[in-house]
């Protein structure tokens, strides 16, 4: 089994973050998309449509936070054969009522205005939110990017898009398979959300981690690794699509 891997990674962060788990993916040509100096909104889809028009072969899609929510708009344009997906939501804004599946407005709003005052703080402070305290004891925290990987405008564009971004009509035109990864103590896309995209979904399988917060693949690669090859087996057992 072969093709391309599409990699997207999540806000502020850069696709090398992924690249243990590639490591552990050898059958595939994999294939990172930089989304760090992006201008606005639209420029962070288009560089990723692009990548997967001109990947060629059979497609397959990884995306983490903000890069999952652009791997289900590709998906929903028919551009991926299969997407592997990590804390993904297909709304990441949400009202009062529904917080438990998303974040409110105010927050990202807040993020928003604080960027052009001290951005490297918003990151900073991003960053204690993404994993649990055991896994900032375990040092998961040296694998993410350093805050100022991303430019200033790249940094407004993926929160302007994340507050946008409402794919719920789109999920049943997504007739590709779907797993997702989902830590159980996720902050930033609770789980409720995952539930949600995974119940919509034509063909989507998910697999909870217990005790894992917003990075699930982060030190967990072989684990990781071990399940999606286990589900691109049983895909291709139903079929030869991917």
């Amino acid at each position: 089994m072969s093709g391309t891997l599409l990699w997207l990674p999540g806000w502020s962060m850069t696709p090398a973050v992924f690249s243990r788990l590639q490591e552990r993916l050898p059958l595939y040509r994999h294939l990172p998309v930089d989304l760090s100096d992006a201008q606005t909104p639209y420029e962070l889809l288009r560089r990723a449509e692009a990548a997967a028009k001109e990947s060629g072969g059979p497609l397959l899609i990884g995306g983490w936070s903000l890069g999952a929510l652009l791997a289900l708009r590709l998906a929903a344009q028919g551009l991926a054969d299969g997407l592997i997906l990590f804390a993904a939501t297909a709304c990441f804004v949400r009202s009062k009522h529904e917080q438990a599946l998303g974040q409110p407005d105010s927050i990202v709003r807040q993020m928003i205005r604080a960027l052009d005052y001290d951005a490297y703080a918003v990151e900073t402070a991003f960053r204690k939110q993404l994993l649990t305290d055991a896994e900032r004891r375990a040092g998961v925290e040296k694998r993410l990017a350093p805050a100022g990987s991303w430019t200033l405008p790249a940094l407004h564009a993926g929160l302007e898009l994340l507050r946008s971004e409402d794919l719920r009509q789109m999920l049943p035109d997504i007739q590709c398979p779907v797993l997702l990864f989902h830590g159980l103590a996720d902050r930033i896309c609770p789980f409720g959300g995952v539930s949600e995209l995974a119940a919509r979904l034509p063909y989507a399988c998910l697999y909870a981690i217990p005790e894992c917060g917003h990075a699930p693949f982060l030190d967990r690669e072989e684990e990781i690794a071990k399940e999606v090859r286990r589900w691109l087996h049983a895909q291709q057992s139903d079929s030869a699509s991917i």
